[in-house]
């Protein structure tokens, strides 16, 4: 996002929206081609991930909700691994200037900076003929070694998630009408499912707690399932899930139970931007309290276990569910 002498299209477009954003002095006002992250001693974290109109975003979805979107999957990411913020680089990609959307993008953006003290480094805008596009590289910090990665999962240790599961995937269903729309008559129901599909809410208050209880953890984006299976094959674990322990909330619950949906569309659907982490039993309590006075709910679900086998889910009469499908796949 650099801006030079004389000012072009790109230039005042920067100088508008963005230099508000760019608070950390290293991003040099955006006025330069590269920004300068100041090092404290910690390691530096590095998480990218793009939202493309169309797969991760609805052509009519709020401008604002698409940069908040944007910005909170990758603060997902470093919350996972135990990092605080530390700022980041943006890319956009339009079809042309629209100031009505810029607009509401750019104070979103802004006011999630502030939220959560991650300031805007830099970036790029350019001109796409094709869909919309949003891509963050965002940087966290940790104290030296201490990044949570996903290997780190040990046979007898409790496999837990924070918030709840499916909601999203249920949003989104919403959205594009359809049974799920008609059956969640309830109007505030609704609301709050499209809200956890369009802002996720990522478990930044939880990066220390990470850090300091668990073995390994890694955001939930794709599907709890697919992303359990993906943590227990790099950790060369495998794993038994109680599927009744799976924490649901009250609007997904009642449309199981009516069987408009599935458990395995939930647990399979994406975007719910949890934490799922492993915690050996003795610190499971002290990690339960924790993440209370941080106001996140947590809930067990099983138990990781020896073998290389896809993890299991158990059903409430102790039978053993196959999946259809464990997550979500661009390809």
């Amino acid at each position: 996002m650099a801006s030079g002498k004389p000012a072009s299209g790109e230039d005042s477009l920067i100088a508008r929206y963005f230099r508000p954003l760019a608070t950390d002095p290293g991003a040099l006002r955006l006025d330069d081609d590269a920004a300068a992250l100041q090092p404290d001693g910690n390691d530096i974290v590095v998480t990218t991930d793009a939202i493309v109109e169309g797969v991760h975003f609805l052509t009519d979805d709020p401008p604002d909700t698409v940069a908040r979107k944007a910005l909170r999957v990758n603060l997902s990411d470093l919350a996972a691994k135990g990092a605080t913020p530390a700022g980041f680089v943006l890319t956009l990609a339009l079809r042309y200037v629209d100031e009505t959307w810029l607009k509401p993008f750019a104070a979103a953006l802004g006011e999630d900076t502030t939220q959560f003290n991650c300031p805007l480094l830099g970036g790029d805008t350019v001109s796409t003929p094709g869909p919309l596009m949003v891509s963050v590289t965002a940087f966290g910090r940790v104290p030296p070694g201490k990044m949570v990665r996903r290997s780190g999962a040990k046979a007898g240790e409790r496999v837990i998630v924070t918030g709840t599961i499916g909601d999203a995937a249920l949003g989104l269903a919403v959205l594009k009408g359809g049974k799920v729309h008609a059956a969640a008559s309830d109007i505030a129901a609704r609301a709050a499912l499209v809200g956890r599909y369009r802002v996720p809410q990522p478990r930044v208050a939880m990066a220390e707690i990470v850090r300091n209880h668990a073995s390994a953890a890694m955001d939930v984006s794709d599907g709890l399932a697919g992303d359990l299976t993906k943590l227990c094959g790099v950790s060369g674990v495998s794993a038994v899930i109680d599927l009744p322990s799976i924490p649901l909330s009250d609007a997904a619950r009642d449309l199981v139970a009516r069987g408009v949906v599935g458990l395995e569309t939930l647990i399979a659907g994406g975007d719910d931007y949890e934490i799922l982490c492993t915690l050996p039993e003795d610190r499971v309590e002290a990690f339960v309290q924790a993440a209370q006075n941080a106001g996140v709910v947590v809930s067990s679900i099983g138990t990781v276990i020896e073998g290389s086998a896809v993890p299991k889910f158990i059903d409430g009469e102790g039978r053993e569910i196959a999946l259809e499908r464990l997550s979500y796949s661009h390809f």
